[in-house]
């Protein structure tokens, strides 16, 4: 993996300093002084979380999977929104721990928890960070994101990792949300490796004239429609062929 710095070595004794928990009961745990929330797994709380995770742990947990899809609500609706083209490319290979309302730091809280444990996939599709787009700066969602990358590539030794760029957020380009993610994207593209990473920015086709997201595209200007999916599913299918056979 290529060089990848942003905050350095306070971040790495940042994070074997401060205990998991703490934050058993929060999804906001107090943090020291110019530390790096992004890099200190921390589990997302609450009833519909918690629920949802033990769910997906039932359902897909310690089995086989060709394929992991991962991250937060944009990542579970693959199997609502983007159900069509789910249940043609993905039913029965894959498994989707997408959460809704996840952090990075929750999802890496969960992949060290054993979430992929014996499901040893040949390709993790990996799209996090735009919840963190409020309260942290690009550099340290990508160092998060780097963290995470860092993770799947120990306990998935097999997989090769498709690493999405964030979806465009904000129905305009000059929105604060939109450049935080573009930043973050321009941060990450550099874990592509060309051995075990790929990174893949749809941004541009799911904006039209202008850069401006229509709502056709995305309701919220988060969440994609179905023609998004499509999109996405286009997009990383080359990559896919390449380890898995076709259905």
């Amino acid at each position: 993996m290529k060089p990848f710095h942003f905050l350095g070595i306070c971040l790495i004794v940042a994070r074997s300093s401060i205990p998991v928990f703490g934050a058993e009961t929060t999804n906001t745990p107090i943090f020291p002084p110019g530390s790096n929330s992004t890099v200190v797994p921390v589990p997302h709380t609450g009833t519909g979380p918690e629920k949802d995770f033990q769910n997906k742990m039932n359902r897909f947990g310690g089995k086989h999977f060709d394929i992991i899809f991962d991250g937060d609500s944009i990542m579970n609706r693959w199997e609502t929104t983007g159900k069509d083209v789910w249940n043609r490319r993905y039913a029965g290979i894959a498994a989707d721990f997408g959460i809704e309302g996840d952090h990075v730091e929750n999802v890496l809280w969960r992949v060290e928890h054993g979430q992929a444990d014996g499901i040893d996939p040949k390709v993790i599709v990996l799209m996090i960070g735009t919840n963190n787009s409020g309260r942290n700066s690009a550099d340290e969602i990508a160092e998060g994101i780097k963290y995470l990358v860092v993770e799947y590539e120990k306990r998935c030794p097999h997989a090769h990792i498709i690493l999405m760029g964030i979806f465009p957020r904000g129905e305009k380009p000059t929105d604060g949300g939109r450049r935080k993610v573009a930043a973050v994207n321009s941060l990450i593209k550099n874990l592509d490796d060309g051995q075990r990473v790929t990174f893949i920015d749809i941004s541009a086709q799911l904006t039209g004239p202008g850069d401006v997201i229509s709502r056709d595209m995305m309701p919220d200007f988060v969440h994609p429609t179905a023609k998004g999916y499509q999109i996405w599913a286009d997009a990383i299918q080359p990559v896919i062929n390449k380890y898995i056979p076709s259905k």
